[in-house]
C-alpha cells in the first residue's frame, strides 16, 4: 500500500500475483459431491502444469493455456503421480482446476535449463495446437490478467507440492491427494499435510536519499534488487528485516514498517516486502550470502529504470522489488 497520508490509494494491491478476484470455494473441498456436481454443470477451465511450467497460448505465449476435461493430457499421467487442485472460481463463474502432467518427456529436453533463474525454453505437447506450449511463469507473467496470474500462481506452487510431498512427513509411507487437492492424507498413519508458503523478507533499506541493492551469484549480469532472506522459525517479521541486513552487508537497521506481501510461486514463498531506515551506511559484503552490494541515489536509480545505467539493471517486471522502489522514487513511502 502506499503510506501518503490522505491518498487512500493502494497501488501495491496490483502486484504481480496479488490483486486477483478468485473465489476460492474453499467450504466445498470436503464435500466431494456437491464440488463434483459444480464442477460437472459449470465452464470449467484445465490448466495442465508440466514441470512447474504453466500452459500458455497465442502467437506469442502470454496468455493461460486451458484444455476441457476429455482432453488427452489427463491420460499421459500415471495414476500413481496423477494430481488436481480444485482453484476456485472467477467472477464470471468460470471454474478452474490444475492438474500435473509432467512425465511426460519432450525430445527436445534440456533440463539444465529448466532448472535456470531464466528458462527461455518451450516445450510443445503433441496433442496440442501449434501455438500452445509449457512456458516459464517468469517470463509472461507480467502480461497476464489479475485472475489468470493468481490461477497460475496456485496452480504452479499446488502441482509443485503434490509432486514432492508424495510421502508421509511422519511416517514416510505414501500418502494421497484429499481436499480437492489442497491435503494429502497418509494411508498408513493417517497424517494430514498441507500445502506451504515460505516466508521470506524483502526489504527496502534506505538512507536519506539513497536505497541499498544487492545482486546475487546466479542473477543475470547487471541485476541488482533488494535484499531479501527467509525468515527463521521464532523470529517476527522486523527481527528477519535486521538480521539478513546485517548478516549480508554488516548494516545495521532501526525502523522497520511493513508494506505490502506478494506471493511467489518460484516455488512456494510469501514475500512480506518492508522498509527499513538504515542506522549505518558502511557495507561489509558477506561473500558467501551476495556478490555485490551498493547503495544507489534517486537520482541515479531513475537512470537506472530508463537503461542510462547499464551495468545496474532494477529487478524484473513483476517482482514485488521493482514495485518497492518505483513507489520510493515516486515519493510515496516518504
Amino acid at each position: 500500500m502506499i503510506l501518503r497520508e490522505g491518498t487512500h490509494v493502494k497501488l501495491l494491491q496490483t502486484v504481480t500475483f496479488g490483486a486477483g478476484t478468485l473465489d476460492r470455494l474453499a467450504h466445498l473441498r470436503a464435500d466431494n459431491d456437491t464440488l463434483s456436481k459444480l464442477i460437472q454443470d459449470s465452464r470449467v477451465n484445465y490448466l495442465p502444469i508440466w514441470r512447474g511450467k504453466p500452459l500458455f497460448r497465442g502467437q506469442v505465449l502470454n496468455e493461460l493455456g486451458f484444455v476441457t476435461a476429455d482432453h488427452p493430457l489427463f491420460r499421459t499421467e500415471p495414476h500413481e503421480t496423477r494430481s488436481t487442485a480444485f482453484l476456485g472460481r472467477d467472477r464470471h463463474d468460470t471454474l478452474y482446476v490444475a492438474f500435473n502432467c509432467s512425465s511426460w518427456q519432450p525430445e527436445d529436453f534440456d533440463e539444465h535449463q529448466l532448472h535456470q533463474f531464466y528458462d527461455p525454453t518451450e516445450y510443445r505437447h503433441p496433442t496440442l495446437p501449434d501455438d500452445y506450449a509449457f512456458v516459464e511463469l517468469r517470463k509472461v507473467m507480467t502480461c497476464l490478467s489479475p485472475t489468470h496470474a493468481e490461477v497460475a500462481a496456485i496452480g504452479k506452487a499446488l502441482i509443485g507440492w503434490h509432486q514432492t510431498h508424495g510421502f508421509c512427513p511422519n511416517c514416510g509411507s505414501k500418502n494421497k491427494p484429499e481436499m480437492a487437492g489442497w491435503q494429502r492424507m497418509c494411508s498408513s498413519c493417517g497424517t494430514r499435510s498441507f500445502p506451504r508458503a515460505d516466508p521470506v523478507a524483502i526489504m527496502l533499506v534506505t538512507y536519506g536519499s539513497a536505497v541499498l541493492l544487492g545482486r546475487s551469484f546466479f542473477w543475470p549480469k547487471g541485476m541488482y534488487s533488494l535484499l531479501a532472506g527467509f525468515i527463521e522459525p521464532g523470529e517476527t517479521l522486523e527481527g528477519a528485516v535486521r538480521r539478513e541486513v546485517f548478516e549480508e552487508v554488516g548494516v545495521k537497521i532501526g525502523s522497520v514498517r511493513y508494506l505490502a506481501s506478494q506471493p511467489w510461486p518460484f516455488p512456494a514463498s510469501l514475500m512480506f516486502g518492508c522498509h527499513g531506515e538504515a542506522l549505518t551506511k558502511d557495507i561489509n559484503i558477506d561473500r558467501t550470502e551476495i556478490e555485490d552490494a551498493l547503495w544507489i541515489t534517486k537520482d541515479d536509480l531513475l537512470r537506472a529504470f530508463a537503461g542510462e545505467i547499464p551495468e545496474i539493471k532494477p529487478a524484473r517486471e513483476g517482482a514485488i522489488a521493482r514495485d518497492l522502489l518505483r513507489y520510493w522514487l515516486a515519493g510515496y513511502l516518504d
